[in-house]
């Protein structure tokens, strides 16, 4: 479970051999959320919104980053 990025309150991984669509998950205190890497939408799982926006933000400067991730551990 490789760690991509830390943040405030939640830390960003994308794990390996795991199920379509390509995702990341999000763990923290009061969030634990699979969010779809294209779409940026939550796939399931609860959030804090300010958690989320936070991680959210980053992910969309940096989806070309988290799809390579995604694809050299999940192909």
């Amino acid at each position: 479970m490789p760690t991509i990025k830390r943040f405030s309150n939640v830390t960003l991984y994308i794990f390996g051999n795991d199920h379509v669509p390509p995702h990341f998950h999000l763990r923290g205190p009061n969030t634990q959320c699979q969010v779809h890497i294209e779409t940026l939408q939550v796939i399931r799982g609860r959030y804090d919104r300010r958690d989320y926006a936070e991680a959210v933000a980053w992910a969309a400067d940096n989806q070309a980053l988290l799809c390579s991730v995604w694809s050299d551990l999940n192909e």
